[in-house]
């Protein structure tokens, strides 16, 4: 697995990971069963402290993206497929808000906003 943390991301370390650790999974790059490095491990690897990769795990088993069994680790949760489509459209939604609050304090035409937003979305990542 691997994993970025930057110390120019304004995040704390531990969601950056755990953020990553969610991406993996709604891409498909993790799947329901595979098992995740230990705490340990991850800590070691990304040369940080194991009580923050203990946090990251904490929050994804609370979101519910992974599980955890006591002596074997953990794991990634099986997901409903809708339930992970409506989170993601939650949190497009959040984002576009504070686009368009700019948008319009900026005097930008509906017509300016969705020529941004079409270009936007057909660049190539």
């Amino acid at each position: 697995m691997d994993l970025i943390i930057s110390n120019a991301d304004g995040r704390p370390i531990y969601e950056q990971i755990a953020t990553q650790v969610k991406g993996l999974i709604l891409t498909g790059g993790l799947r329901p069963g595979d098992a995740l490095p230990s705490m340990r491990t991850l800590a070691k690897d990304l040369r940080i402290s194991v009580i923050t990769t203990k946090r990251a795990y904490e929050e994804l088993e609370n979101d519910g993206y992974i599980y955890s069994q006591t002596g074997r680790g953990s794991f990634v949760a099986e997901r409903n497929p809708e339930l992970l489509r409506e989170e993601q459209l939650r949190i497009i939604e959040t984002h576009l808000q504070k686009a368009v609050d700019a948008a319009r304090l900026g005097q930008l035409t509906l017509s300016e906003f969705l020529d941004i937003a079409t270009t936007l979305f057909q660049e190539e990542s």
